[in-house]
């Protein structure tokens, strides 16, 4: 008898692990560029190589897994992505810290969309959309835990005490994917992995599917760049505060993201298009006054707003993109993947690109409007299903 409600927690804890290594060098910025000698913009691309070398392995792993089992893959990708981490804090070069961050990347690709398929695969209908969002909670979780441990680590025993607990947490959360999660049916075991890849051209040929990717593209872009900006903009004169205070803020946002989970009931109530839209309404309405404040009450409430919209946008998103895809449901989502993440690796550079304006006022005007091109393509997804799509649900 499979724990169900047990499967979900491991799931959803190592979504959040496993994310949380792109977000642990936000805080790190400014240290880099001190301690190696850089530019902001050249600190900040330890984020960018991380998503993509994250977005191409999102793109090989789902096929893998076919091939080979879901709970394989994400097994090996945990150990994998252990040993990588504990070498990056021995370097002692920025040249190989980006090096071993883009293959970081690579190894934690083999969670997210495995992950993805597994849920589908190991859970009845009736508790699967709750299951997944869930697991995109510990995503979202992870853009604020991410943050803020690494900022208090940091802070207490330097950056590369940063990437040794995150090599300790992933040896640990691996022996719990081992012990605590049901194998499963490998779905193909003689199947061809290049052969999923022979579809992508099909998917953007379809009108509604580009339009989707296109929302994914700015979705977490939007998220990491706010935060990237937040951080300068909580330091500066308007408000003046410590890094610790800076923590704080960060990690209330969290609050914003237990939304997520809700996403399934009500898209249910309302259709996913419609929540979709909404969430990124609220999002955008959440960034866009963001520098026009020096009320930090205000300043996070309106954080909340935003990130509740990113919360509820990234599981409608997924559901969206299954029921536009039918059949090549599979590869479909694993291009929903990459390109979310290919959005991530341009999120740091696009936000110090706006903060260069001088004024925080524009720079979240600008990430406003960024978003606002995501609302746009999610309301031009049209209602009808092709019958050839329909057909693979």
């Amino acid at each position: 008898m499979r724990n169900y409600s047990l499967m979900t927690a491991v799931l959803c804890w190592s979504g959040m692990v496993v994310m949380s290594s792109l977000y642990v060098t936000i805080p790190l910025v400014s240290l880099f560029a001190e301690q190696f000698g850089a530019t902001l913009t050249q600190a900040a691309a330890t984020g960018s190589v991380f998503s993509i070398g994250f977005a191409i392995g999102c793109l090989i792993y789902g096929a893998l897994s076919d091939k080979y089992g879901r709970k394989p893959i994400i097994f090996v990708g945990l150990v994998v992505l252990s040993l990588i981490s504990l070498l990056l804090g021995t370097v002692d070069r920025f040249s190989w810290v980006l090096v071993l961050r883009g293959l970081q990347g690579a190894a934690a690709a083999t969670f997210s969309p495995v992950a993805l398929a597994y849920a589908v695969e190991m859970f009845p209908a009736d508790k699967r959309v709750t299951t997944i969002g869930f697991i995109s909670t510990g995503f979202l979780v992870a853009g604020i835990v991410g943050q803020v441990a690494s900022g208090l680590i940091s802070q207490a025993y330097g950056w590369n005490a940063v990437f040794y607990t995150l090599a300790a947490v992933y040896a640990a959360t691996a022996i719990l994917v081992q012990w605590l999660l049901p194998k499963g049916e490998i779905q193909h075991p003689h199947a061809n992995i290049l052969e999923p890849f022979q579809h992508i051209g099909r998917l953007f040929r379809q009108k509604n599917l580009v339009l989707c990717y296109l929302v994914a593209l700015v979705l977490l872009m939007s998220f990491v760049s706010m935060y990237t900006v937040l951080g300068n903009y909580l330091s500066g004169p308007d408000f003046g505060l410590a890094s610790q205070e800076i923590l704080y803020v960060r990690a209330i946002g969290v609050f914003g993201m237990l939304i997520s989970p809700l996403a399934g009931k009500l898209a249910k109530r309302f259709g996913v298009r419609t929540v979709l839209r909404f969430a990124l309404l609220l999002a955008v309405a959440g960034i866009a006054p963001l520098g026009m404040t020096d009320n930090l009450p205000l300043l996070i409430g309106m954080s909340l707003i935003f990130v509740s919209g990113i919360s509820l946008a990234v599981p409608s998103l997924i559901s969206l993109v299954g029921l536009l895809a039918g059949k090549s449901r599979g590869i479909a989502v694993s291009v929903y993947t990459f390109v979310l993440f290919a959005g991530t690796s341009l999120g740091p550079i696009l936000s110090i690109s706006f903060m260069k304006t001088g004024s925080f006022a524009e720079t979240f005007i600008l990430l406003a409007l960024v978003l606002g091109i995501g609302l746009v393509a999610a309301s031009l997804v049209r209602e009808d299903i092709p019958k050839e799509m329909d057909a693979g649900k």
